[in-house]
């Protein structure tokens, strides 16, 4: 399968091109290839025995190429009569056929359609650059005069934005076929200072009667197979894209430092969709590699491209560190694409990776080809959607590193984050422990009729994916054994942010006396939780859609409503910012006051931080302490996120400088309360309170 590279990195043409064209004035020709790196295209689509007008000849030698392989009906044209003169004397006695005359190209004497083909080798580049494009628009307009219909006009470019756009709208507007061919830049061999550009070679055909469509082309090599475009625009970008991607390699070619992790994506050639994924992880020059150890691939296994190790910068470091390579590519593989085996992967991406080995790497080096037990992983599709908020989302089944199924929820705006996430289990197996646990057997809701059951499979309920999660449930210990332990005693709690709903249902189903009120903003998130994720509402989880901010104010200012605990665990959608969740209004001092009051006296604000900016994480604590009596903060052990947990209890007068000395017999108070409320759900409540609590300290 062939693949078109596509860099996420954009083109600077400004000031690539202002360099460019300074280097291309000491030696213009050469860099539009010779006469062997274009006679494959140049002969596929100009014959023998065709009539063809050379534009612009310069003093280049392709036309007597052209003319010894048997090319006998050329015409050079070029305005400069010193050089139509010193050609005509350099080629009259050994080729007297091959023809030059001193014409201009914007203005010129031939009758119309009375050329098959015309061959523009740097002219139109040079033109373009003229009186804002004018010349070589009149230029353009005489080649399409002089050509017949069927005739070509094949230019040998640069493609400089301006002038690539210039040509293709003239002639894709005049109703002909567009074609684009890239075709490889300078072998490797070349001096890495030196700019590596690809020449593109652009042919014009000429119809006798326009289509009723726009025949848009684009085409990988000489012999590539035709890549259809709809619009002008959607060629061009096309175009800078393996400009960009020749960019990167040359980059790379000199070596890149561990912090730059450049990446681009591989596309179906026919098709466009993304395949693959590549991203380039140099080893730092400190580092110990072992001498041998250039190069190597990386397969992520399908699914877990959004996992820390895979999907982070620091992550990608920590997996190059332990592979020991000079260089370590990182591929990920993309929905919605089928991959056969390993074996067919590794032959796919051979021809594209070797581009990107490191400079110093001796010649027919073996490059191993790296995995998670040589295996390609599995995902599966399950559900897509369009949230009005969001935008489209991926409900989808992974399978994880420990051979146990997820559910995940990925939007694609964000691919690198997982939404939510639950573990799946055997529907029988859910069925068949449940029987063991109750003699009375339920009648199903309409609600676990449709959730989730795909192929057998149902959410594991009491499994919590996230260690976030998991650390807020084992928080609830802060409430105090007495309060745990009675399960008449009404605990109620107030969650701002569904996600899949593990959180809320998991304290629905397991903490005794737990009355659980969620707010989400977003209706598409709830009918995918309740649809995939296995969500059930009732009387002791109710869901209610709104903004959580608005949400807060009002139960504040209405008075009468409180509640033991309250939690944050929504994240913000303005990737810009130093912290990506909350969102900036949710830790604001006069919403932190409200929460602070619709709190019990025993109450507990938990709050899930995800801050890499240490002065906004500063400030953020900074304004908790202000409102709350004790900040407790537990990280999460190789993730940015952090827990925090606020208490009222004591007054603001008595502030905490230590974890309670009855926390410990608290947890295992709540340890136990959640086993003993096994027999009322589905599944067991797999969580170890006591070790969620052991990083604990002040913040």
């Amino acid at each position: 399968m062939s693949l078109l590279p596509r860099t996420a990195d954009e083109f600077s043409s400004a000031d690539y091109w202002e360099r460019f064209f300074r280097k291309r004035g000491e030696k213009a020709f050469e860099w539009y290839g010779d006469y062997n790196s274009l006679c494959g295209v140049l002969h596929k689509y100009i014959k023998p025995r065709e009539k063809v007008l050379v534009v612009g000849c310069g003093n280049s030698e392709l036309s007597e190429q052209l003319y010894d392989v048997g090319y006998r009906h050329l015409t050079n044209i070029d305005i400069s009569e010193t050089v139509v003169s010193q050609m005509s004397q350099r080629n009259a006695r050994r080729r007297p056929d091959l023809t030059f005359q001193q014409v201009d190209a914007t203005q010129m004497c031939y009758e119309s359609g009375s050329y098959q083909a015309a061959l523009d080798k740097g002219t139109l580049d040079a033109m373009a650059s003229e009186e804002e494009g004018t010349l070589a628009s009149r230029m353009l307009a005489e080649v399409g005069r002089v050509l017949a219909a069927g005739g070509r006009y094949v230019c040998v470019t640069l493609a400089q934005e301006d002038v690539i756009r210039l040509a293709v709208e003239h002639f894709a507007g005049a109703g002909w076929a567009v074609r684009i061919h890239c075709l490889n830049q300078r072998g490797g061999d070349a001096d890495p200072s030196a700019f590596a550009l690809p020449i593109f070679v652009l042919v014009c055909t000429k119809f006798r009667q326009p289509p009723p469509f726009a025949v848009l082309e684009m085409c990988q090599g000489e012999d590539g197979a035709p890549s259809r475009l709809a619009t002008v625009p959607e060629l061009l970008a096309r175009v800078k894209e393996r400009q960009a991607y020749a960019l990167m390699l040359q980059k790379m070619r000199g070596g890149t430092d561990a912090s730059s992790t450049p990446s681009l994506t591989l596309c179906h050639a026919s098709m466009g969709h993304a395949r693959y994924t590549l991203t380039v992880q140099d080893s730092p020059p400190s580092a110990k590699v072992p001498p041998a150890n250039h190069f190597a691939i990386f397969i992520v296994p399908q699914g877990h491209e959004s996992d820390w190790l895979y999907g982070s910068a620091e992550g990608r470091a920590q997996l190059a560190s332990g592979a020991k390579f000079r260089r370590l590519i990182v591929v990920a593989m993309h929905r919605d694409q089928e991959y056969a085996d390993m074996a067919a992967v590794q032959a796919e991406l051979s021809p594209m990776v070797m581009e990107l080995a490191p400079p110093g790497m001796p010649p027919n080096q073996q490059v191993p080809f790296l995995s998670v037990g040589g295996d390609l992983g599995w995902r599966e599709v399950v559900a897509r959607g369009v949230s009005g908020l969001t935008g489209e989302y991926s409900v989808e089944d992974v399978r994880g590193e420990d051979g146990h199924l997820y559910r995940r929820l990925v939007f694609m705006n964000n691919t690198q984050l997982v939404q939510s996430e639950s573990r799946l289990q055997s529907s029988a197996a859910a069925s068949t422990a449940h029987k063991k646990r109750s003699k009375k057997k339920p009648k199903p809701s309409a609600s676990d009729a449709s959730a989730c059951r795909v192929k057998g499979q149902s959410v594991d309920r009491g499994f919590l994916c996230c260690t976030h999660h998991e650390v807020m449930v084992a928080g609830l210990s802060l409430l105090g054994t007495e309060v745990i332990s009675d399960r008449d005693v009404l605990v109620s709690v107030l969650v701002v942010g569904l996600g899949g709903g593990g959180l809320p249902q998991f304290v629905r189903d397991f903490v005794p006396g737990a009355q659980v009120e969620v707010v989400e903003l977003d209706p598409a998130v709830l009918d995918v939780a309740k649809t995939w994720f296995g969500l059930q509402t009732d009387d002791r989880l109710k869901v209610v859609l709104g903004d959580g901010l608005e949400h807060i104010r009002a139960l504040q200012s209405q008075g009468g409503h409180s509640y033991d605990v309250i939690m944050f665990d929504v994240d913000s959608k303005d990737p810009t910012l130093g912290m990506s969740c909350p969102p900036p209004a949710f830790v604001e001092t006069s919403l932190l006051e409200k929460v602070c009051k619709l709190l019990t006296p025993r109450g507990v604000f938990m709050l899930n931080l995800v801050c890499r900016d240490s002065v906004l994480r500063k400030s953020v604590l900074e304004r908790l302490h202000t409102v709350f009596s004790t900040v407790f903060s537990r990280p999460i052990e190789g993730e940015v996120n952090e827990v925090l947990l606020c208490s009222r209890a004591g007054g603001q007068g008595d502030k905490s400088s230590a974890v309670p000395k009855e926390l410990p017999q608290a947890a295992k108070s709540l340890q136990g309360a959640l086993q003993k409320q096994c027999h009322t759900a589905l599944g067991n409540p797999q969580i170890d309170i006591s070790a969620m609590l052991k990083d604990l300290r002040v913040a």
